[in-house]
């Protein structure tokens, strides 16, 4: 199959955006239910599920390994594992897509099953380093065979039994963390995870829902995750809170558009999940909590955004692994801020579906923002509310992300910014462009 041409999108002013925005499932929580209900014995039931692309490649993947996995009518998806050791032979590669989580957690599935499997997926993520997976999974006995700099298209082969390990995190990554514990499901003993900076607990809150004994300790040499391995799951029903990092994109739209006010219903707000909202509030945005509850035990609340001028700050560097997925709109928040705004930390941001610190540098400057790059983040001299000039084609560098931060960016810009490539959005937000035309239509 040929790949589909680009689409490019024109952003401009649209004035006030108001409404009420239901979110996308959370994606990092819709790849766990599938692979957890993959390997729980019995039917799971799944709502709210994100069916952006990534998704989908992991319901395909597990398809591929033995679990039966159906959308209903209504929705719903039912999902029919095959226990913990079951995975089958895979007849054919495994295609990832874009979809780094689906590879990195697959690997770690893999790894402590007696089958191979060969991992593919498109030019962005053949481009991203798998070497920091690799390493813990070999350790633990897995064969594994990568291409040149530890890249995709690369083959594992699992071995029974794995060894169990344990693992101090060299990077603050969930994703890592994740791969070590899966493969230790499947592995005798207790397979032990140390991250010296938390990250993301969706895979051990999870895991603890679906039956597996997890242990969590506070440690001085940080938070260590034990998994007892040769686990037996239990299905589920799991209903998947909206995602932050879509509601990003409204926090930053709504806080830097005059005459703004937006309701985000049902979004996750796990304390490793809320970075932006707390340093968007350290920038004095306008956001309240209601109707505050727990789902399928993740705290879920509504956030209202108004709009509000916003002040430059020093983002606190350990604010980088709760946010991380939101730094590109973060800068876009910078650039309309009054002063100097500087985030560091966020190393990480170098080696996602683009190197997210150039790939903003790039687009910011492009549209008449005043920045400079560092190897950990950017310094953005602020507009203080000022229209940024505009008036340019962006690279989206085929990353999500960046193009629904730059489509943000348009509507603060005197000219239209235009996306070269605005496809990526479908695997994380298939409905981002309509629901931004729902809260802001455009102007004739």
């Amino acid at each position: 199959m040929h790949p589909a041409p680009p689409l490019s999108v024109q952003i401009a002013p649209r004035g006030p955006l108001t409404g009420d925005v239901t979110l996308p499932g959370d994606k990092s929580i819709s790849h766990r239910a599938l692979m957890f209900a993959s390997l729980a014995v019995g039917r799971s039931t799944i709502t709210g599920l994100l069916e952006g692309e990534d998704v989908l490649a992991t319901a395909a993947a597990m398809r591929a390994m033995g679990a039966t996995i159906e959308r209903g009518d209504d929705g719903t998806w039912r999902v029919d594992g095959v226990g913990v050791g079951g995975l089958l032979q895979p007849a054919g590669a495994l295609d990832m897509g874009n979809s780094g989580t689906s590879t990195r957690l697959l690997m770690g599935l893999v790894a402590s099953h007696a089958i191979h499997a060969t991992f593919a997926g498109d030019a962005s993520l053949s481009g991203r380093p798998m070497g920091r997976v690799i390493e813990p999974l070999a350790a633990m006995g897995a064969d594994i065979t990568a291409s040149p700099g530890g890249r995709l298209p690369l083959m594992v082969r699992g071995l029974v039994p794995a060894v169990p390990i344990e693992y101090t995190l060299p990077v603050a990554s969930a994703q890592v963390k994740s791969a070590v514990l899966l493969a230790g499901l499947n592995t005798p003993g207790i397979t032990r995870v140390i991250e010296p900076v938390p990250t993301r607990d969706h895979s051990e809150r999870m895991l603890a829902g679906f039956g597996a004994r997890i242990e969590v300790e506070e440690t001085a040499a940080g938070r260590v995750i034990a998994v007892h391995g040769e686990a037996e799951l239990q299905p589920q029903t799991i209903a998947v809170p909206g995602d932050p990092s879509s509601a990003a994109f409204w926090l930053v739209a709504a806080s830097i558009v005059p005459g703004s006010h937006v309701t985000i219903r049902n979004a996750c707000m796990n304390p490793t999940r809320t970075g932006l909202i707390a340093a968007l509030r350290l920038m004095d945005a306008d956001i309240a909590e209601t109707n505050a509850r727990s789902v399928g035990g993740e705290p879920v609340a509504d956030l209202v955004v108004r709009h509000a001028p916003l002040t430059a700050i020093e983002v606190p560097p350990d604010l980088a692994p709760s946010m991380i997925d939101e730094y590109p709109a973060l800068f876009v928040a910078a650039a309309m801020a009054e002063g100097v705004t500087v985030a560091r930390g966020a190393h990480e941001l170098r080696v996602k579906e683009s190197d997210r610190i150039a790939t903003m540098a790039a687009a910011l400057s492009a549209a008449g923002v005043t920045l400079t790059e560092h190897y950990d983040g950017l310094s953005i001299t602020g507009s203080g509310g000022a229209p940024m000039t505009g008036g340019v084609q962006i690279a989206s560098k085929l990353d999500h992300r960046i193009a629904m931060a730059m489509a943000v960016a348009g509507l603060v810009a005197t000219d239209a910014i235009g996306i070269d490539d605005a496809r990526p959005v479908a695997t994380s937000y298939p409905a981002f462009f309509t629901t931004l035309d729902a809260l802001a239509p455009p102007r004739d």
